[in-house]
C-alpha cells in the first residue's frame, strides 16, 4: 500500500496564495504553483482539485489575513469610529511587510487582472471586498450617530471614498509607493469625511 503523501496544508496554501498575488491567476501555472509549494501534480490534484478550486483556497487563505486585521481594527470595540478606520488602514496597508505592500493586494489585483473568472470566482473575490465595505459601513454608522461624519456625506458615499482609497493605496503600493507617502494619503482622504 502507498505511503499517503504528508505535507503542511497551511505553508502550501501560503506559498500558492503568495503566487497568485505576486503575478496573478493568469500567469500562475500550474508549473509555478508546484515549484513555490513543493508538491507534484497528483497532490495538487489529489488534495486541492483543480487550478481554479486551488485558487479560490488560496483567497480562503487570504481572507484569514483579512478577517484578523478587520478583527484587531474596524470590529475592536475598545476604538471609536474614526480610530478603528485608520486602524484599519494602518492594519491592511501600513504595518505590513515590505513584500506584502509591494504586492498590493490579491482582491485588487485579481479585479485589476482582466481575466475571464467564472461568475462563481468573481463573486468569491467581490464577497471578500464586500466584508471589508461592511464592517466599513458599521463604523461610519457610528459615526453619523455621534455627529462624527461631515454634514452632507452618506454613509454610503463614505464607505465608497474609503474603499476607493483602499484600493488606491494597494496600487500606489504596487506601483512603488512607500509608507509614509501612503500614511499622508490615507489621512487626506479620511478629513475629508470626519467632522
Amino acid at each position: 500500500m502507498a505511503r499517503p503523501i504528508e505535507f503542511d496544508e497551511n505553508k502550501v496554501l501560503t506559498n500558492a496564495m503568495e503566487q497568485f498575488w505576486r503575478e496573478g491567476y493568469e500567469a500562475s501555472s500550474i508549473q509555478k504553483l508546484l515549484d513555490c509549494t513543493g508538491i507534484n501534480r497528483g497532490t495538487l490534484y489529489n488534495s486541492f482539485g483543480d487550478k481554479d478550486t486551488f485558487f479560490k483556497s488560496c483567497v480562503d487563505q487570504y481572507n484569514k489575513i483579512v478577517d484578523r486585521q478587520i478583527k484587531n481594527s474596524l470590529k475592536n470595540n475598545k476604538l471609536n469610529a474614526w480610530d478603528s478606520i485608520n486602524a484599519y488602514f494602518d492594519e491592511a496597508v501600513l504595518n505590513v511587510s515590505n513584500k506584502h505592500r509591494s504586492m498590493g493586494c490579491l482582491l485588487v489585483n485579481s479585479l485589476c487582472e482582466s481575466i475571464n473568472y467564472d461568475k462563481n470566482m468573481r463573486k468569491i473575490v467581490r464577497g471578500s471586498l464586500t466584508s471589508i465595505r461592511k464592517a466599513i459601513v458599521t463604523r461610519l454608522k457610528e459615526a453619523q450617530s455621534k455627529g462624527k461624519l461631515r454634514q452632507g456625506v452618506s454613509i454610503e458615499f463614505a464607505a465608497d471614498v474609503l474603499m476607493n482609497t483602499l484600493h488606491g493605496l494597494r496600487v500606489n503600493s504596487r506601483d512603488g509607493k512607500n509608507a509614509k507617502q501612503l500614511k499622508e494619503l490615507i489621512k487626506h482622504s479620511v478629513s475629508t469625511l470626519k467632522k
